[in-house]
């Protein structure tokens, strides 16, 4: 089942990794555009500084579903790695159980419910309300709610590990 579950994670994991570097892109262009006509142009563009920052959340939720589906959010394992592995997988069970819960309950519960709340509410300088920007919420909830199930899974059968291991060649910093 878990092997079921990993294909089209993968898929799901390519379409955020590109829609990320779109957005990444555009939230570039937005910052650039509004330096450029603050320091360059008589008049600075109204719009860039409100857009910007409703594309940097966009951005932020999108890109913390990838990374929580990569295994790749923020872990304390210097204690988990010393315990048994039976322990190890229980903490790890806890864990993923932990973050469904957060999902459902905070991002898809409470995003669906603000994005009800604010969908009337204009944003003076955009196209959008504030309600269709708030549907990131409940779209990031579905998916970390998704690939918190697919960890879940594979810890359970055995194909995950219940630590993951740090890959010193990929780390950023």
């Amino acid at each position: 089942m878990a092997r079921g579950l990993d294909a089209p994670r993968k898929v799901i994991d390519r379409v955020l990794a590109v829609l990320c570097v779109v957005i990444f892109t555009v939230l570039v262009l937005i910052v650039g555009w509004q330096v450029f006509s603050r320091q360059v142009l008589p008049t600075p563009a109204s719009w860039t500084e409100e857009t910007a920052r409703y594309v940097f959340v966009v951005l932020a939720m999108f890109g913390s579903a990838l990374v929580f589906s990569e295994r790749g959010h923020i872990a304390v394992e210097l204690l988990a790695t010393r315990f048994p592995l039976g322990v190890q997988r229980a903490m790890a069970v806890a864990v993923e159980l932990t973050v469904v819960f957060f999902a459902v309950f905070v991002l898809i519960y409470g995003g669906l419910r603000a994005t009800r709340n604010a969908w009337g509410q204009n944003i003076s300088t955009m196209p959008l309300s504030v309600g269709q920007i708030y549907a990131v919420l409940p779209v990031a909830g579905v998916l970390i709610t998704y690939f918190a199930i697919c960890h879940l899974v594979g810890i359970l059968a055995g194909e995950k590990e219940a630590v993951p291991q740090i890959d010193e060649a990929n780390q950023g910093i």
